[in-house]
């Protein structure tokens, strides 16, 4: 069982799902902080599945932040947390951080006391917002460069701080999702791939199995 609300944190989502089985975590260019086990781990931004280890049965609440929104609260570079799960306190191992994870481990809403680590208000970096947006949309790695007034240099290396990987691994994971959202709707995989930007169809096969380690045709059917 999964279900998600959007946050009271702009472009954020608090999500809660019970373990009912084997299964993994897609990478989707986002950021999380999760109760699990009476503790708040941070998961980094993934390329390639993460396989949830916990027993049927178990519940877990999260926050996950949007692209590039989470690393700078943090104050640790995402690059430093791509593909694992760190609890919070390793992070920042302070006194309000000792009494937010104490806050979410015994609030009756989780998903609520996870929204207090972040102010409402808070601002996406217009910046890192234009980053997302471009790549989004398939733009070059150049001309994403020039948009945002950084060098290719100094873009790879901004994208590594807040994403955790560079421009073109992002693009590569947003594209996925496009495609994976848009086959909701859409069962033709030929028009699924024009639609988000792959070369063909044998493209997005290639690039599926290379982030979800999967068939598309398997993700979309599960």
């Amino acid at each position: 069982m999964y279900e998600q609300r959007q946050s009271v944190i702009a472009g954020a989502v608090v999500w809660r799902t019970t373990v009912t089985g084997p299964g993994d975590v897609l990478p989707d260019g986002c950021m999380d902080l999760i109760r699990m086990d009476g503790d708040v781990v941070v998961a980094g931004p993934d390329t390639r599945p993460h396989e949830v280890r916990g027993r049927a049965g178990d519940h877990y609440v999260g926050l996950r932040f949007p692209p590039g929104a989470l690393p700078g609260l943090l104050a640790v570079p995402a690059a430093e947390l791509r593909n694992t799960r760190v609890p919070l306190t390793e992070l920042m191992g302070d006194d309000r951080t000792r009494a937010f994870v104490e806050r979410v481990a015994e609030a009756a809403d989780p998903g609520g006391a996870l929204e207090s680590f972040a102010p409402s208000n808070a601002a996406p970096d217009p910046r890192t917002s234009a980053i997302v947006g471009l790549l989004r949309e398939g733009a070059a790695v150049p001309t994403v460069a020039e948009h945002v007034n950084l060098s290719e240099r100094q873009l790879h290396r901004r994208c590594l701080r807040q994403f955790g990987y560079g421009p073109k691994t992002l693009a590569r994971i947003l594209r996925f999702r496009a495609a994976l959202h848009l086959a909701e709707s859409e069962p033709s995989g030929a028009v699924i791939a024009a639609r988000t930007g792959y070369a063909d169809q044998a493209h997005l096969i290639r690039e599926t199995r290379d982030l979800a380690g999967a068939s598309f045709a398997k993700l979309v059917s599960s």
